[in-house]
């Protein structure tokens, strides 16, 4: 009675995880490595980070673009009192004086990128009223100063268009930075991808022995129960049967484990179900070491990096020279001036505004600041071009590990496919040998257990292949299975 309640049990378990199954073949969606990277580029907090990174590089230089052209500006008061006296030195008394006034000033001002000068407009209108004590007379009407200015500095580098270009080198910077994090993004999602494919397929190969053990288990308990068979060998099989469907269940647990892992990494919502569909067919790919670090030193984005960083230490030290030097300001400016009481007469007798000012500014004595500013922005260009140089040791190293790398796991892929194949015809052989008596449960399970250690084995070892051609992928900017370089995304959609 407690063999049938067993029997029953296991029963009943079969058909819920069929049931199972069923319902989560409707319910999942199978997903490429394709449909996961595009869902892992739109949703993956990095990339979000990353992409307004960018955002904010962008609108940076587009805001510079914006200042360098003509800008207007209107200022108003509309009206303004005050009541002074003060000692006037001309006339040797104190006097008061009482003002009214109101009045307007317009602004065209526009940078010059060539020159680094300034160029301004400026019309100032307005309404005057005022009193006087010593004369006893009160003075009002309009006026209005018209008025053409140039600022020129002199003996300095430019300012306007050094800031510029260290806003389109952030950019360029920015933009690289995004397709070097797409580029690893791709390789984590795909490392967790095929993770996922791992598990899945343990999970797959842990129901087959589970079905295996399961039919071992029916021989096992027909032969005993016909007196073929010692009743010892019904305790194995059952303890066989038990631990399959142990293995089994906790390749299930690890497989949820790791989908969630999987959606936490791409931006999936966790209540979302799905299945990955891998493409790990792995075709032999012939790879020209030398082509492929040619292709590594002329495509890295990294080697960029670090000449902008090189760049902009030039800019740094370019400014470090600026500091206490001699420099100077040139100034001009005409203009014409009218007032009358009457609106429309303002210009009826004008007046002409001229100016010239040219400043200076001579440094004496800075106590060697200057000197060791300079020299320290010199150490730091000297610095970025040895990184610069290390950077193309690590590629040319990365390029070379990754081509070793990829003969041999051809090698492994060869001898995992072989051992595949005998493991399965020596389980087969021995399952034959275990139904005519002449093998034991415990010596079948064995040989179960090598069969699917050995299909593990040559599932991993296909997908550390294709790994290993994506890091070359990455590390080259060239797609050597499909023959065609790679071209990372650098800006976002419009």
């Amino acid at each position: 009675m407690k063999k049938t309640t067993t029997g029953s049990g296991r029963f009943c378990f079969l058909i819920f995880l069929l049931i199972f199954n069923v319902l989560s073949s409707f319910s999942q969606k199978g997903m490429t490595l394709e449909e996961t990277l595009k869902v892992a580029e739109n949703n993956s907090p990095i990339m979000k980070r990353t992409r307004l990174s960018l955002v904010r590089s962008q609108e940076n230089l587009n805001a510079q673009n914006a200042a360098l052209k003509s800008r207007f500006s209107l200022s108003v008061n509309p009206i303004g009192y005050s009541q002074n006296r003060a000692f006037n030195n001309l006339i040797s008394k104190w006097n008061s004086i009482k003002t009214t006034e109101s009045y307007g000033l317009f602004t065209v001002s526009q940078p010059i990128v060539f020159t680094d000068a300034t160029v301004s407009l400026i019309n100032k209108f307005g309404y005057n009223n005022s009193y006087s004590e010593y004369a006893n007379s009160t003075s009002k009407g309009f006026n209005n100063d018209l008025s053409l200015n140039l600022s020129q500095p002199l003996f300095t580098y430019n300012r306007t268009k050094l800031q510029l270009k260290e806003l389109q080198l952030a950019l360029e910077n920015t933009q690289l930075n995004y397709a070097i994090q797409l580029l690893s993004l791709e390789r984590t999602v795909a490392t967790s991808f095929y993770s996922v494919y791992q598990n899945q397929q343990s999970l797959e190969i842990a129901r087959q022995a589970y079905e295996n053990m399961q039919k071992s288990y029916e021989v096992s308990k027909n032969k005993v129960d016909a007196g073929l068979s010692a009743r010892e060998e019904i305790f194995q099989a059952e303890l066989n049967l038990a631990s399959s469907k142990s293995d089994y269940e906790n390749s299930m647990v690890s497989f949820e484990n790791a989908k969630d892992e999987f959606k936490i990494l791409i931006g999936m919502s966790l209540y979302d179900d799905f299945i990955v569909l891998p493409n790990i067919k792995v075709d032999t790919v012939q790879v020209d070491i030398a082509f492929a670090i040619d292709k590594g030193l002329e495509n890295r984005m990294e080697l960029r990096q670090q000449q902008i960083n090189i760049e902009t230490s030039e800019f740094d030290l370019i400014q470090t020279k600026a500091l206490n030097e001699f420099k100077g300001n040139l100034d001009l400016s005409v203009g014409l001036f009218g007032d009358n009481e009457k609106f429309g007469n303002i210009y009826q007798n004008p007046t002409d505004n001229e100016g010239v000012s040219l400043s200076l500014t001579i440094p004496l004595w800075d106590w060697g600041e200057k000197k060791s500013r300079i020299k320290a922005s010199e150490a730091t260009i000297a610095s970025s071009k040895i990184s610069l140089e290390e950077e193309q040791n690590d590629i040319i190293l990365g390029i070379r590990k990754i081509y070793r790398s990829l003969l041999n796991l051809q090698n492994q892929i060869e001898i995992a496919r072989q051992n595949v194949i005998n493991a399965q015809l020596t389980y087969d052989l021995n399952l034959e040998k275990y139904k005519n008596g002449d093998l034991t449960g415990m010596d079948l399970n064995i040989y179960q257990n090598q069969l699917s250690q050995k299909q593990l084995s040559y599932t991993n070892s296909l997908i550390s292949y294709k790994l290993e051609l994506l890091n070359l992928k990455i590390q080259t900017l060239y797609d050597f299975e499909k023959k065609q370089p790679v071209t990372p995304v650098m800006t976002l959609e419009k």
